[in-house]
Formats: structure tokens, C-alpha cells, sequence
């Protein structure tokens, strides 16, 4: 059975389509994403511009058409925060499901969470113990943790590197005051997340999702072995810490010339890189482990189970 998902996040429009069949690892079958960065489309008002919207629809139509090439069975059409939160969102949805031709479900903060913790936990497996994750999207961070295929806590946090880099990051390189600002920002947000996580039991293993943790370990990180075709990095607080300020003094077109920060990253790799180090740093991590699977993984995850039943 080919399922695919089409994910309409803050910073891409991404399609992910899978040859599955029960008791089976997902085999990949297409991977391509379109950068938005919709962040940008923003108005003071919180609606995304007309621009932002055409954009979106040639994103989506892109993703649509090349889902039909290669037949899937079942599509799978989810929204996350930028749409959520956007004071038009419900107007854009009807228009961007029209295009893709498949409902989409706007996702809760926590349904990000609890859905991304899943493909964690499925890919470390149970030999990994209590999992603490972490994932940065453009928009927000989602933090989850637990013993079993559901976490015992799951939250989102309006720390994504799009959202701040667009809030508070408006110079290139950013001056000294807008990073004071958003340190300060930032460590307001996680202190009320740090204190409910400080009454769980600690995690056996931290783990890192998403694009933004991605470019950070192959900047700040180290690589620790090869998995099939995955390669796995580990990376420390002490190393993100010492590139973190180091990055906030580079123009955004030269941050290109580093390993991990792509194009599409490079303009919000700051804002990132200071979520991530706070959020260690608050939550008590010395060292986490980059995990491939994420939200995307985690709703197709899900379908199957519910394939299986």
C-alpha cells in the first residue's frame, strides 16, 4: 500500500509518500518539499498576505501533482501552526484543499507533540527507555516525554525559529539588543515547561527532530555511526554554546558556507540555534541524539496502526 502525507508547515510545503505493508518498516517511496517560509507572508494582523496565499497554492499544487504521478492509495493532507494561528486560516484551508484535491487537519500544538514523539519512539525503539523530545518548527517547539508510545507530557511552545527570527530578529547579522531581547523572550517561555518537566522522571535518552536540530549537529555535533542509509549525530550543550554566538555574528549569506546550513535555513539558523540551546540548557540535556523520523513519520505511523486494526 503507497500512503503518502502532505504537510503544510510554517516553513515548507512537504510531500512524503511510503510503500507500507503491515509489520513493516515504511519503505520510502517520494521525499520533496518546496522552502515557504511563511513567516515572511505575515501581516501586522496576523493574517497571511494574498501573496503568502498564492504562494502557498503553487506550493501545495507542486506537491499535488507529483503525488498523482506516483499513485498512492491514500493521501493524507495535514496543517500545522502557521495555518492554526493565522488570522485567515480557516479561509486559506478551504482554498489550499481545494488545490491539493484531499481534506487537510489542522493540527493541535500537542497532537505535533504526541505525533512526533511516536516516530521517535518507534525509531529508537523500547531499548531507549524514557525518551525526552525535542522538535523546532518554524512557528513552534514541541516537547514531549515518556515510557510508552504516547508521552506522558506533550507541549508546544511558540519558539519557532521562523516566528522569532520575524519577531525579534530584524537586523542581519542581529544587533546585541535583539538577541538580549530574545533570550530573554525565550528563557520566559521554557520556565513554566522546565518546571512541570523538573516533577517527571529524567529521560534515559534525548532526542532532537526536525531540520533546524539537523543543520545544528552537522555544524555543532558530532557523528557517531552510520545506520543503513542514515547517517546518526550526537551533539552537545557545550558545543552548541560555543557556535551559537559565533553564528549571530554572521551575515545570513555567509552563513551558507558552513556545514549544515542550507539555503533555506540560513536566515532563521540563529533564532534556531538559541531555542535549542536554551531548551537544553533549561531542560538539563548535556547531549541529545538527532532522530530522522518526525511529525510526518508519526501520521503515517498512525494510519497504520489504524491499518492494522
Amino acid at each position: 500500500m503507497r500512503l503518502g502525507v502532505l504537510d503544510i508547515g510554517s516553513n515548507t510545503v512537504h510531500l512524503l509518500m511510503v510503500d507500507a505493508e503491515r509489520d513493516a518498516r515504511p519503505a520510502p517511496a517520494v521525499d520533496r518539499s518546496s522552502t515557504m517560509r511563511l513567516m515572511r507572508y505575515l501581516e501586522d494582523d496576523g493574517r497571511i498576505s494574498d501573496a503568502g496565499v498564492a504562494a502557498l497554492s503553487s506550493a501545495v499544487g507542486r506537491a499535488s501533482a507529483a503525488a498523482a504521478r506516483f499513485g498512492p492509495d491514500e493521501m493524507i493532507g495535514i496543517a500545522t501552526s502557521a495555518i492554526r494561528e493565522a488570522t485567515n486560516g480557516p479561509a486559506v484551508l478551504d482554498r489550499l484543499e481545494q488545490v491539493a484535491g484531499v481534506p487537510l487537519q489542522v493540527l493541535t500544538g500537542r497532537q505535533e507533540a504526541e505525533l512526533t514523539f511516536l516516530a521517535a519512539r518507534r525509531w529508537h525503539g523500547w531499548a531507549a527507555g524514557r525518551l525526552l523530545v525535542l522538535d523546532i518548527g518554524g512557528g513552534s517547539l514541541e516537547i514531549a516525554t515518556g515510557i510508552d508510545e504516547r508521552p506522558d507530557y506533550a507541549a508546544s511552545v511558540p519558539l519557532g525559529a521562523g516566528r522569532l527570527t520575524r519577531e525579534f530578529l530584524r537586523s542581519d547579522p542581529p544587533t546585541e539588543p535583539e538577541i538580549d531581547e530574545l533570550r530573554a523572550y525565550v528563557r520566559a517561555a521554557l520556565a513554566p515547561v522546565a518546571k512541570e518537566l523538573a516533577a517527571l522522571p529524567a529521560p534515559d535518552r534525548v532526542v532532537g527532530t526536525s531540520k533546524t536540530f539537523r543543520s545544528l549537529a552537522r555544524l555543532a555535533g558530532q557523528r557517531v555511526a552510520v545506520v543503513g542509509p542514515e547517517e546518526r549525530r550526537r551533539m552537545q550543550l557545550a558545543d552548541l554554546q560555543d557556535w551559537t554566538p559565533r553564528l549571530a555574528k554572521i551575515p545570513a549569506e555567509q552563513r551558507m558556507e558552513l556545514p549544515g546550513i542550507t539555503p533555506e535555513r540560513t536566515y532563521q539558523i540563529v533564532a534556531g540555534a538559541m531555542v535549542a540551546q536554551r531548551a537544553m540548557k533549561a531542560l538539563g540535556v548535556d547531549e541529545l541524539e538527532i532522530c530522522p523520523w518526525a511529525l510526518r513519520e508519526g501520521v503515517l505511523l498512525r494510519r497504520l496502526d489504524r491499518l492494522g486494526d
